[in-house]
């Protein structure tokens, strides 16, 4: 994403924010984990098992069986870390709870519990993961049903696959800006929270 997008996406922000006391901020982020311990498990386990056919098909002694034991462990870690890189080993629903978990922790870091009126929203997307989730404070949350923040989600994951990430994330923050003009109207007190850019992780 380069500098012209995300002034793009500000735009977007500010033109949404224009017509509601909420804020709205959009967080992507490279992966929601490193996934490196599924490897590192799954290589230490299988390492486990190469003595036994040692000893029972050769006259190895111990210590050389150790020695092959420690050699096949590293060339698994090694081999099964590049591979499982991005979390290739790892079933899609642990990678959802991750990025659902990671949405949550950067709801918290950028202020949006902080807000006037409990009206801020996150706009999240984990790239690796393929996983994008709208955070809403409480101020906000119970007065739109999840389906409407539902198809806000979908739309933005169909264009992030599809290499179109900044349209979507620029379709996606009107669409919510739309929804909190419609629950939370501009007052003329308001200030602008929180700064009106992509932070990109």
């Amino acid at each position: 994403m380069d500098a012209a997008d995300r002034d793009a996406i500000a735009e977007a922000i500010r033109r949404a924010e224009s017509r509601t006391a909420g804020e709205i901020v959009v967080v992507v982020e490279g992966a929601a984990s490193s996934y490196r311990t599924v490897p590192v498990v799954l290589a230490l386990t299988l390492a486990l098992l190469v003595p036994w056919p040692l000893i029972a098909l050769t006259m190895a002694s111990a210590q050389r069986i150790f020695l092959i034991q420690l050699i096949c462990a590293a060339a698994l870690l090694a081999g099964l870390l590049w591979y499982g890189r991005g979390g290739r080993f790892v079933p899609g629903f642990v990678k959802r709870r991750r990025a659902h978990d990671a949405a949550l922790r950067e709801f918290v870091a950028r202020g949006l519990t902080r807000t006037s009126g409990r009206t801020g929203v996150l706009l999240y997307v984990a790239l690796q993961e393929r996983y994008a989730e709208v955070v809403a404070d409480s101020g906000i949350d119970g007065l739109v049903d999840a389906g409407r923040w539902e198809a806000i989600i979908e739309p933005l994951i169909t264009a992030a696959r599809e290499e179109r990430l900044t349209e979507g994330l620029i379709a996606a923050v009107d669409a919510a800006g739309a929804l909190l003009a419609e629950h939370v109207p501009p007052r003329p007190s308001d200030v602008d929270e929180l700064p009106n850019k992509v932070i990109l992780l």
